[in-house]
């Protein structure tokens, strides 16, 4: 019989994983991960970022199942991989993503060889994604190689599907891991929980990693970014304003910036004038300035490094979709090795889009995908 450790959150979703894994005859065990807390955060932190109800209801959920409940201690390794990563990239003038870090070397990270060091053979998670094993044939002989691969995919549900956070797993992290409810959409999982009984199953969803979303992003990154006034100018260069600090904002902002919207011309039938609201398209970090226009920034063609593919790196250059924020639709691309005159270093790539994709920011992940399958990304350079 299989062992496998199931990653509980205290939610809907990884305690469904667990039943749903138990039915199908693995021998299940349950384990919180502590990341983020008031005892290992002496700043601002969020009321509503209770891992003590979380912790109490992951473990309610495993009493329930009658299996295992463990809890480990992440908070030093999560504060320098995920914390820190992501008030360097602010102080760099990028736009990082935690949630996708937080998955490589977290969840899929630490908590995969504290499995393996208990006996276990797989992890799980409430991901709404899919994990396919399947054989390359050698194009040649015909015959299939022995070593299997696996392919990562998209969830069911097009509303929760979580592939854009995983891009970054390897062969070995998905050759380990189960993710049993990408099988199903979010209202058939809630329907389950209710129907086994799961002390939880009308709990609301969480938003994602506790310091972002939860709180005020600018007074976080006052604790270590100080405020420094700088200037707000237009695209002709003219200044129109000022701000607390170039690092606090994200390209494409329009809320925020104290500035009000531009009066448009001509004068309206009715003797009004209409308003056009001001967007931030580039900010200088070392000048800490913010360009801001009322037309939106947007790009066809992208640089991207730190590209990771999850299956064999494919021929460029290649056909195929992406996109550059959770939730975007696919976005038909093309992708390119740059030459070394455009600059190319051998390891990034340059991505082409039909159309124009609004406020692309340096820091943002782009995920490509053929169908269903998640191929790899990288990071808008």
């Amino acid at each position: 019989m299989s062992r496998v450790l199931v990653a509980m959150s205290g939610g809907v979703d990884s305690s469904v994983t667990a039943a749903l894994l138990q039915k199908q005859g693995f021998l299940v065990a349950g384990a919180y991960m502590k990341n983020f807390s008031e005892e290992s955060w002496s700043g601002v932190l969020a009321a509503d970022c209770p891992w003590q109800q979380d912790v109490a209801d992951a473990k309610a959920v495993c009493d329930k199942l009658g299996i295992e409940f463990r809890s480990f201690n992440f908070e030093k390794e999560y504060a320098d991989k995920v914390v820190e990563y992501f008030f360097a990239e602010y102080a760099a003038g990028r736009t990082p993503n935690p949630d996708i870090m937080c998955n490589k070397e977290i969840k899929f990270g630490l908590f995969l060889d504290k499995a393996l060091e208990l006996g276990c053979d797989y992890i799980a998670t409430g991901h709404y994604a899919r994990a396919e094993e399947y054989r390359i044939k050698n194009l040649e002989s015909g015959f299939e190689i022995r070593d299997s691969r696996f392919r990562l995919l998209k969830g069911l549900d097009p509303k929760k599907d979580q592939s854009y956070f995983l891009y970054a797993l390897t062969q070995e992290q998905l050759s380990k891991t189960l993710f049993p409810i990408g099988e199903y959409t979010k209202p058939q999982v809630r329907d389950l929980a209710r129907k086994l009984g799961l002390p939880n199953a009308d709990k609301k969803d969480s938003q994602g990693v506790c310091f972002v979303g939860h709180i005020n992003l600018r007074e976080f990154l006052k604790q270590r970014i100080p405020e420094r006034v700088g200037e707000i100018v237009d695209s002709s260069g003219r200044v129109i304003g000022s701000h607390p600090g170039a690092w606090y904002y994200t390209i494409g902002q329009r809320e925020g910036l104290g500035i009000g919207a531009r009066p448009l011309t001509p004068e309206r039938s009715d003797g009004g004038r209409g308003t056009k609201p001001y967007y931030v398209v580039q900010k200088d970090v070392v000048k800490n300035k913010l360009i801001v226009s009322h037309e939106v920034s947007s790009s066809k063609t992208l640089t991207l490094r730190d590209i990771h593919w999850i299956g064999e790196t494919p021929k460029l250059p290649l056909k195929c979709a992406a996109k550059i924020r959770y939730q975007q639709p696919d976005q038909e691309c093309k992708i390119f090795s740059p030459s070394r005159r455009e600059g190319g270093d051998g390891e990034g790539v340059r991505v082409e889009f039909s159309s124009p994709q609004f406020a692309p920011a340096s820091g943002q992940s782009i995920v490509f995908y053929d169908g269903d399958t998640c191929l790899g990304g990288g990071i808008i350079a």
